[in-house]
C-alpha cells in the first residue's frame, strides 16, 4: 500500500515546503522510498490529486472545536464549514479567531477540540506560536476540493484516504524534549541529540508496534542534520499512515464516533471513553 507522511505549512516557500515522505507496506515492514518538498501549492495539490490508491497522513488540524464554531455561527457540517471558512479569506477567518479570543477568559482564551487534550496538541483557533488556525485554512479546503475520503468525516475518492497526523505525538514516546526549530540559532546539539534518538527508536521498530520500519542510511543521516525537524516529522507522519492503515478495519484506528466538525488525530486514543 503506498503510503504519505506529510509535514505542513500554511505559507510554502523554498525556505520553508512541504515535506513529504513516500513509502509503502510490505506485511510487516514500512519502507520509506522517497521523500519530496513542495515549494509551492501547486504540488501540494497535485499530490492530492494523484491516482490512488493511497493513504496520507498530514499534519494539520482537518477541523475546528465545537464549541469555538457554535459561538461564531458557523456551519455545524465539516463540508460546509470548510467551505464556509475558505470564502471568509485570511483576513476575515483571523478577525473573526481573534474576536473570538478576546471574549475568552485569561487563561482559557482558546477552544480545543476532544482529540487535542489527550494528544497535548494546539488549539486550531490559535493564530501565532505555531499559526494552526492557518494550517486548517490553507489545508482543509484543499482536502475538500481534492475530494478525498477521510474516515468519520467526508466521503470522497475511497483510493485517495486522509488522516490527520501529529507527529509530536510520536516522537514523546523516545523523549519529550524539543527536537527543532525554524530559527537557525535555536538549532542547537541538543536538539540533534533529540532527533538521533527519534530516528534510532524509528529504524529499530520501537516506535511502531507490529511494524519494523526501513529506514535508507542517507535519509536517516538527512532527519538526524535537518535542525527544522521537518524531515524527521514526515517520517513520523508515515508512521502514522501506515497505523492507520494497519488498522483499517477498525476505522482506520479511530473513535467509531468522534466529532466530524473537529475531526481526530490518528493514534490518539479517546480518553473519555478511557475513564
Amino acid at each position: 500500500m503506498k503510503l504519505l507522511g506529510v509535514d505542513f505549512t500554511s505559507a510554502p516557500s523554498r525556505r520553508k515546503p512541504i515535506t513529504v515522505a513516500h513509502g509503502r507496506l510490505e506485511g510487516g515492514t514500512l519502507v520509506c522510498e522517497a521523500l519530496a518538498r513542495h515549494e509551492a501549492w501547486l504540488g501540494f495539490e497535485q499530490l492530492l490529486r494523484a491516482p490512488g490508491p493511497w493513504l496520507g497522513a498530514f499534519d494539520f488540524p482537518f477541523g475546528l472545536p465545537r464549541n469555538g464554531v457554535s459561538k461564531l455561527g458557523w456551519p455545524d457540517q465539516w463540508p460546509e464549514l470548510v467551505a464556509h471558512c475558505a470564502a471568509l479569506g485570511k483576513q476575515v477567518f483571523k478577525s473573526a479567531l481573534d474576536a473570538d479570543r478576546k471574549e475568552r477568559p485569561y487563561g482559557a482564551r482558546y477552544p480545543h477540540r476532544a482529540t487535542d487534550i489527550p494528544a497535548r496538541s494546539h488549539s486550531p483557533f490559535k493564530l501565532v506560536n505555531p499559526p494552526v488556525g492557518m494550517m486548517f485554512l490553507e489545508g482543509a479546503p484543499r482536502l475538500l476540493a481534492a475530494g478525498v475520503t477521510i474516515p468519520g468525516i467526508y466521503h470522497g475518492d475511497p483510493q485517495r484516504i486522509a488522516v490527520e497526523a501529529y507527529p509530536a505525538l510520536v516522537a514523546r514516546k523516545v523523549n519529550g524534549a524539543s527536537y527543532k526549530s525554524d530559527e537557525r540559532t535555536k538549532q542547537t546539539a541538543e536538539r540533534e541529540h533529540v532527533r538521533g534518538e527519534i530516528v534510532a527508536a524509528l529504524s529499530d521498530g520501537q516506535l511502531t508496534t507490529g511494524l519494523t520500519v526501513h529506514l535508507p542510511h542517507k535519509l536517516k543521516a538527512e532527519a538526524c542534520s535537518d535542525g527544522s525537524g521537518d524531515l524527521l516529522d514526515a517520517l513520523l507522519a508515515l508512521t502514522q499512515a501506515a497505523a492507520a492503515w494497519s488498522a483499517r478495519a477498525d476505522n482506520y484506528g479511530l473513535p467509531h464516533d468522534f466529532d466530524p466538525v473537529e475531526g481526530w488525530i490518528v493514534g490518539v486514543p479517546d480518553a473519555l471513553k478511557e475513564k
